[in-house]
């Protein structure tokens, strides 16, 4: 088996980190909004927005990462719409993973709020001013990407599931360090 077939891995350990932050922020957005008591809700909402912020510093490294490594080609055995919505899929979740973030920072600038980053350092509010109102609508349009994020999280999976155990290729086993990646794959 060629290693080319494989991420490298430092791609697979930001893929691995991230998803599981994602995971985890999803869960704590989920925790807040069920949250009795005001504080709590606070609380959980302040370690939503630093994961948030860690999610995107990492997102950073990993496009510098693979705009300076490459990235080990589609197995040759794709068919062109695998290839095309597998193409889209990373496209989409490098949005989301870029523009979620940055948006809960702009939304929570508007309402004049910082973000506390695990009682480290804080992250003040972006020069944009005080607007409640822009801030909510803000505010919806990240809750409605965070759920097109996980939507696609669960496409994703499926997507590898299917790659590993009905076409036989290998495929979870590009972004993992062990197991058997299918036939060679070409560009």
């Amino acid at each position: 088996m060629s290693k080319h077939q494989r991420y490298s891995g430092v791609a697979m350990l930001f893929h691995w980190v991230i998803a599981g932050l994602v995971i985890l922020n999803w869960r704590l957005a989920e925790n807040a909004e069920h949250a009795a008591a005001r504080a709590e809700k606070i609380a959980i909402f302040n370690d939503h927005k630093a994961v948030g912020i860690t999610i995107l510093a990492l997102t950073i490294g990993r496009l510098a990462w693979r705009l300076s490594h490459p990235v080990p080609p589609l197995p040759s055995g794709y068919a062109n719409w695998e290839r095309i919505l597998a193409r889209s899929t990373h496209v989409i979740f490098y949005v989301l993973l870029i523009g979620l973030p940055i948006g809960g920072w702009l939304a929570n600038s508007l309402g004049g709020q910082q973000i506390e980053m695990f009682g480290l350092f804080t992250i003040g509010a972006l020069p944009v001013g005080s607007n409640e109102g822009l801030s909510e609508e803000i505010f919806d349009l990240h809750k409605t990407g965070g759920t097109i994020m996980i939507y696609l999280v669960g496409l994703h999976v499926l997507g590898g599931l299917k790659h590993t155990f009905f076409d036989k290729d290998g495929g979870i086993f590009r972004m993992l360090p062990f197991g058997k990646v299918g036939p060679r794959s070409s560009l």
